[in-house]
């Protein structure tokens, strides 16, 4: 019986879009316009929220977190994703694919626990409007976003922590334009039961009760606002968490689309979509959701902004 060589991997192909070279130009000025973008949308909002003081409110403080989480992700992944472009060969180092790996799962996976916080939030101003000074106080809030930022982070360990178990011993090309769990798993020669135990479970948590929770709380503020019986009084209300509502809507939607299914049955070319859809489009239109529909994000950035006037 032949010996079997289980020679650890140094680096991996990331397949990236090779399928489609025709279009490799288009998608690099395409990719790198989002990712500027999404670099000074998100950053243009943390920054007025820093130095605006009538945005030092729960509702914002949860959208800073999320402008920063934006960042992380977008720049865990673009920059590689460009250079790759411009090279014959996309190639990445094992310690870049797992460094990669932990800061895309570990901001994204935060964002989609950020926004059950959001929508939690959102439901306490609307459905209790008289306690949310006391419901959604400073420590609360700062309790709930260290709490999705250090569960997210030690979650992000433990699958990290289970890739770096594995042995990789070819073939060594990543079927995505970046490195993530699903097709790392598909090319290890050691077991993977524990790991995909971890990925159900997460999958449970992060996208299934998350999403539930969500749900739930978008089901009670529906009923608050119906009660409302002004109609300039229901659509103040709807303002104030309609940018929340599209952003989960856009958001969940690429996650159930390639996620939310066994290991088994991953799909490159749906995998690819979907992540398109969370690591650059989510990020680039979550600041122009949030600005374009808030009077006061604007009057913010009109303040460190002069040419921001219309």
């Amino acid at each position: 019986m032949g010996v079997i060589n289980e020679t650890q991997t140094i680096e991996f192909i990331l397949q990236g879009f090779s399928e489609h070279p025709e279009l490799r130009i288009l998608l690099f000025i395409c990719f790198l316009f989002l990712y500027m973008v999404a670099l000074t949308g998100n950053a243009l909002i943390i920054t007025a929220i820093i130095f605006n003081s009538s945005l030092h409110s729960p509702m914002y403080f949860f959208l800073f977190n999320l402008a920063t989480m934006d960042i992380i992700c977008t720049s865990s992944i673009l920059p590689k994703v460009l250079k790759g472009m411009l090279s014959e060969e996309n190639t990445i180092s094992y310690e870049g694919c797992m460094a990669q790996l932990y800061f895309l799962t570990w901001s994204a996976s935060s964002e989609l626990l950020l926004l059950t916080v959001m929508a939690y939030d959102r439901y306490v101003a609307i459905c209790h409007p008289l306690h949310y000074g006391t419901m959604m106080s400073k420590t609360l809030c700062s309790v709930l976003a260290c709490g999705v930022w250090g569960l997210c982070a030690i979650n992000t360990a433990i699958h990290t922590g289970l890739m770096t178990r594995l042995s990789f011993c070819g073939p060594k090309i990543v079927t995505h334009f970046f490195c993530e769990v699903p097709p790392l798993l598909l090319l290890s020669c050691s077991p993977t039961y524990v790991n995909t135990i971890m990925i159900v479970l997460a999958d449970a948590f992060y996208g299934i009760l998350n999403f539930v929770l969500t749900l739930v709380s978008y089901c009670l503020i529906i009923s608050s606002i119906l009660k409302i019986r002004t109609t300039e009084g229901k659509k103040k209300a709807f303002s104030t968490c309609s940018s929340h509502l599209i952003v989960v809507s856009m958001y969940y939607t690429a996650v159930f689309y390639a996620y939310i299914s066994p290991v088994s049955s991953y799909n490159p070319e749906k995998s690819k979509l979907a992540g398109v859809l969370y690591t650059m489009l989510s990020p680039t239109l979550n600041p122009l959701i949030y600005t374009l529909r808030n009077k006061e994000v604007k009057q913010a950035l009109r303040k460190i902004l002069p040419f921001f006037k219309n």
